[in-house]
């Protein structure tokens, strides 16, 4: 990556954090057992949570970033997609309603951005936890406490090689398809640790776990911010041949084929 394009992310992500971290408190603001809610025409629940989180970060990447394009989960429910060009944004203002709605506390908020169809920032907020992971790809990740909406002081994280023993894979807790599950029989593996959202690319960016796929479609607005925080931490994703994955596939709704994401490298090979 070119310096002047390193210096501009550098630039963005404060202000991206910050964004996220608002975004986080609306969601806070609203608690799980009384927040509004309706069913949208795909069948999934969407409430005034998501709509608050989303209106936060909308209003602020459009002051902050307003030639840059958004794609966000909500937003494409009632609009036709942007016109994308080399470089666009991709939200999901809450990843995990039906954990957040549950009661549980795995629920995130997550923002990338996309140059060339690969993300290269990538941000995840756990509302529940006061925790936001971010990393730029080339240049590092890292993990701040989130105070209300005020972030605190970062620690750098970085994925782990794969262990000798006592592998772990983080897992979904609603979306294990049976192709996932026999990828997962073919590991050595000592732990399969269920979680919801984006919070399982967390996990692995820190070190927490070595493995996380998902062999069955879902949206890139799921697995974007997490793809460039786990490549900024030192892992690689990739599409469950081993290709790469491209995103701004707006002609197939926004569709991501499948992904394994691994914290060393080395294994994915």
């Amino acid at each position: 990556m070119a310096d002047g394009a390193i210096a501009e992310l550098s630039a963005l992500l404060q202000p991206l954090s910050e964004i996220v971290a608002k975004a986080a408190a609306a969601i806070r603001a609203m608690p799980a057992d009384t927040v509004a809610r309706r069913i949208k025409a795909d069948d999934t629940t969407v409430t005034a949570a998501d709509e608050a989180s989303e209106r936060v970060i909308l209003q602020a990447l459009a002051a902050l970033a307003p030639n840059i394009p958004v794609v966000s989960e909500e937003l494409m429910t009632r609009e036709a997609p942007p016109r994308l060009g080399d470089r666009f944004f991709v939200v999901d203002p809450l990843d995990g309603t039906r954990e957040y709605v549950a009661g549980r506390d795995t629920f995130a908020v997550n923002l990338a951005l996309i140059a060339n169809g690969v993300p290269v920032l990538g941000i995840i907020a756990s509302p529940a936890r006061n925790l936001l992971w971010r990393g730029i790809v080339g240049q590092g990740a890292e993990r701040l406490r989130i105070d209300n909406d005020a972030l605190g002081a970062a620690e750098p994280i970085h994925t782990r090689r794969w262990p000798d023993a006592d592998a772990v894979a983080t897992i979904s807790h609603s979306h294990l398809d049976p192709g996932t599950q026999a990828f997962l029989d073919r590991l050595n593996l000592a732990q399969r640790r269920p979680m919801g959202s984006a919070l399982k690319f967390a996990l692995l960016a820190e070190g927490g776990a070595d493995v996380y796929p998902r062999l069955s479609p879902t949206c890139e607005w799921d697995v974007a911010a997490g793809h460039a925080l786990v490549a900024a931490a030192g892992g690689t994703v990739t599409a469950p041949d081993g290709t790469p994955l491209r995103y701004g596939r707006a002609g197939d709704g926004f569709i991501v084929p499948g992904f394994v994401a691994w914290g060393d490298p080395a294994r994915a090979g």
